[in-house]
């Protein structure tokens, strides 16, 4: 049975590991010269089918239209992203990655992996599977029951 003590100091460990994630990360980000926000819209642009617009990134990103603005201009001033005219309609502008962008989100990737292995590294390969596990029942909101 849990308490609202118990629960509060789950969230509170849970609240200090993403702050160590993220502390490790933006450590191994640095070098590379891109914020944290940057690389969100870097790793959104690559996830579409076909360039995106501005529209579709502050939605996909639940920001405002300025803010994606202000980081593309970001990315495109260090040759991550250009902004290429719509084959169908001129008057829209969509985000494309380069190939420079898509070298710094593979460099990304591993400075993610690389956090993730600093922080599971005193973990056995039990106690990964175990917290995989876990985790997805919180990511997913909805534990399987075993019965």
């Amino acid at each position: 049975m849990n308490t609202p003590d118990a629960d509060g100091v789950l969230a509170e460990q849970l609240l200090r590991l993403t702050r160590r994630l993220h502390r490790i990360q933006k450590r191994q980000m640095d070098p590379l010269g891109i914020t944290p926000a940057q690389a969100r819209l870097l790793r959104t642009v690559v996830s579409y089918d076909q360039p995106p617009r501005m529209a579709d990134l502050a939605t996909r990103l639940d920001v405002v239209p300025r803010a994606v603005t202000s980081l593309v201009d970001g990315l495109e001033g260090n040759g991550w992203v250009r902004r290429v005219p719509d084959p169908t309609n001129r008057r829209v502008v969509r985000i494309e990655i380069t190939d420079t962008g898509r070298a710094t989100l593979a460099s990304l990737r591993g400075a993610r992996r690389s956090a993730a292995e600093d922080v599971l590294a005193p973990l056995t390969a039990e106690q990964r599977e175990v917290l995989g596990g876990l985790l997805s029942v919180l990511v997913d909101g909805s534990p399987e029951r075993h019965c």
